[in-house]
């Protein structure tokens, strides 16, 4: 698909860093295609974070569901997106699965509901990704599910109503870091590479160390 006069890249840059980096080690005819992706998963998780209250929420993923659907809305995501999912880059199913997770936000009871909600996030969004860039990975969903409850929690917005301690759900989130990916999904399975780092010591802002443990993933092709 061609690129937007406002890269997505760009954007993404300011959304999403961790994913923007990853994303720059991505085929570069592949990119913005990822990037928009990226944007759309983005978009999702803001629903909850900007609405006052979860009806609001809903409201918003609605709009987005009816896009994925086929509804013609002039906006600078929702049509380019539009215009993908009509090239066939990315499946109709794949995103309203993403958006269906999104909806199961605020029944996050358990550890399992929690994990379940990481996967049906972090975890499909990694495998949305890999299958654009040719492997459709179940390993690539593990790392991209560490990825979600890495990020889950460094967010104290959300835990499990059983309020299962975060060492648990860590050492679940890193027993998913295991196996290795498929290389033609390298570029979306290296944000586990920050997920390995996050779950292993407190939270820091992220610093050249980072970055360079990131390249070394890129270059060895092990995250």
């Amino acid at each position: 698909m061609p690129p937007s006069s406002d890269s997505f890249l760009l954007r993404l840059r300011r959304a999403d860093p961790d994913r923007y980096f990853c994303t720059l080690f991505a085929p570069a005819a592949q990119r913005d295609s990822l990037a928009l992706l990226y944007l759309f998963n983005h978009e999702l998780a803001r629903a909850h974070e900007v609405a006052s209250e979860p009806l609001l929420a809903l409201i918003r993923l609605q709009w987005w569901r009816e896009v994925v659907e086929g509804a013609e809305r002039q906006h600078e995501l929702a049509t380019p997106l539009a215009a993908a999912l009509r090239a066939g880059v990315f499946a109709r199913d794949d995103l309203l699965a993403l958006i269906e997770a999104r909806e199961q936000e605020t029944a996050l009871l358990d550890a399992d509901s929690f994990l379940a909600y990481a996967r049906g996030t972090g975890g499909r969004l990694a495998r949305i990704a890999g299958k654009w860039l040719g492997a459709d990975s179940a390993v690539v969903e593990d790392l991209g599910t560490a990825y979600a409850v890495s990020g889950l929690l460094r967010a104290t917005r959300l835990r499990p109503e059983d309020a299962t301690p975060d060492e648990t759900l860590a050492a679940q989130a890193r027993a998913l870091l295991a196996a290795q990916p498929p290389r033609p999904a390298l570029a979306a399975a290296l944000p586990a590479v920050f997920a390995r780092r996050d779950l292993s010591r407190p939270y820091r802002a992220r610093g050249l160390a980072d970055r360079l443990a990131v390249l070394r993933a890129a270059l060895t092709g092990r995250v």
